[in-house]
């Protein structure tokens, strides 16, 4: 029982924004657990997935295709190319998603007030909408075949608890114009959590299950050395996540160590919203 209890060898799992900094890493430890995975990207090139992938980009266990997670016919072509290949996926981890990085213009990081409409709603449009197609579509494919599945909505501490904007401060030090950590993705990941949970009731009895995972943030060389100190300052833990760190949660969540598990929030956060 202990070998299969977090399998999810020859489960196919599809993972959104498979190659960026953390979905990168999810792609290659459930491929390295014996998945066929499904790593879906806005745009792909063969020397970005050499440098994420490396050693496994030539493994039949690996499907690469390029997908607009806004777009339901998108969406459905990439589904139907996976389901020739593979079947109906088991898993699908909503990766995917957009956010405002200190290095931002001011244009895009100013006041509340004088916040773009057209920002808000792109930044709403790929976290929030996005993850809505993805889930309608993949879950319905999940319900036809009645084979249910494991769903994972990936959330963040900015949307549980609001952002300290404090932490920004030295970016008005530096150049005397203020950095505001903006409402957009706050709001954005704030919906997921009754989204998943909507789901979760929806599809309770067909075997789906759908949780949020919750994140903080993820070390990074490029990143200020002041706002690393601000930020790690802020977690118990006293440092920011290494980029595999989530790694067994994403595993957990899509294995049988999660079975009664449905509607629920795990945050792995360092203890960011212990305080």
């Amino acid at each position: 029982m202990e070998e299969t209890l977090f399998s999810v060898k020859d489960k196919v799992i599809i993972v959104t924004g498979g190659l960026g900094q953390l979905g990168a890493q999810y792609v290659q430890t459930l491929h390295q657990r014996g998945a066929r995975v499904a790593a879906l990207a806005t745009h792909l090139d063969e020397a970005r997935i050499d440098r994420v992938l490396g050693g496994i980009k030539d493994s039949p266990r690996l499907f690469c295709a390029e997908i607009d997670i806004t777009d339901r016919a998108s969406i459905n072509r990439v589904l139907d190319a996976i389901e020739a290949k593979w079947g109906v996926p088991d898993g699908l981890v909503n990766n995917a998603g957009v956010d405002t990085q200190p290095s931002a213009p001011p244009e895009v990081s100013g006041p509340f007030e004088d916040f773009p409409e057209e920002v808000f709603r792109e930044v709403v449009e790929v976290n929030l909408v996005g993850t809505f197609l993805m889930t309608q579509q993949v879950g319905k494919r999940m319900r036809q075949t009645g084979k249910g599945g494991s769903i994972i909505n990936v959330g963040s501490i900015y949307g549980v608890v609001s952002p300290v904007q404090d932490i920004y401060n030295y970016k008005k030090e530096d150049s005397g114009i203020p950095f505001v950590k903006p409402v957009a993705y706050s709001a954005a990941k704030s919906g997921l959590y009754n989204f998943t949970r909507y789901c979760a009731t929806y599809w309770g009895r067909d075997g789906i299950r759908v949780n949020t995972l919750t994140l903080s943030g993820v070390e990074r060389s490029d990143q200020d050395p002041r706002f690393q100190k601000n930020y790690t300052s802020r977690i118990p833990i006293g440092r920011m996540a290494k980029p595999h760190e989530y790694n067994g949660a994403v595993v957990f969540l899509l294995s049988d160590a999660s079975v009664y598990m449905t509607g629920s929030n795990l945050v792995v956060d360092g203890g960011w919203t212990a305080w």
